[in-house]
């Protein structure tokens, strides 16, 4: 797949981190349609990426998500991926349980993102 720009990356994870408990939580969508107000700012066709993460399967959620953050790190400053840290956790948060599916991949996010080992811009 080709190389995703930092509004698709975070929609992406985004879709990702709610679909691994399994249940799919209104309060979750809230969160997602925040992420897409904020950042795309007109109407953006996204059925494609839709129509390629509901065919994604289980299996490949990790590789795909890693490729997302990776995606997502390269087209962002620290400021941009902790403001989108803060999606993740209230998406993982908004059914009031974090089951441990969502908290490995809510982990990986943060230790990848970690800031004690990224520059300073």
């Amino acid at each position: 797949m080709h190389t995703l720009n930092k509004p698709i990356a975070g929609y992406h994870l985004l879709l990702i981190l709610s679909a691994v408990d399994g249940k799919f939580n209104l309060a979750e969508d809230d969160v997602i349609v925040a992420y897409l107000t904020e950042n795309f700012p007109f109407h953006v066709d996204l059925d494609n990426e839709i129509e390629f993460l509901s065919t994604l399967p289980e299996e490949k959620y990790m590789e795909h998500f890693t490729k997302a953050m990776n995606d997502f790190y390269n087209d962002s400053i620290p400021k941009e991926r902790d403001h989108f840290l803060d999606f993740a956790v209230q998406l993982v948060k908004a059914d009031q349980i974090i089951t441990p599916e969502e908290n490995i991949y809510l982990n990986t996010l943060f230790n990848a993102w970690a800031p004690e080992f990224e520059e300073e811009v």
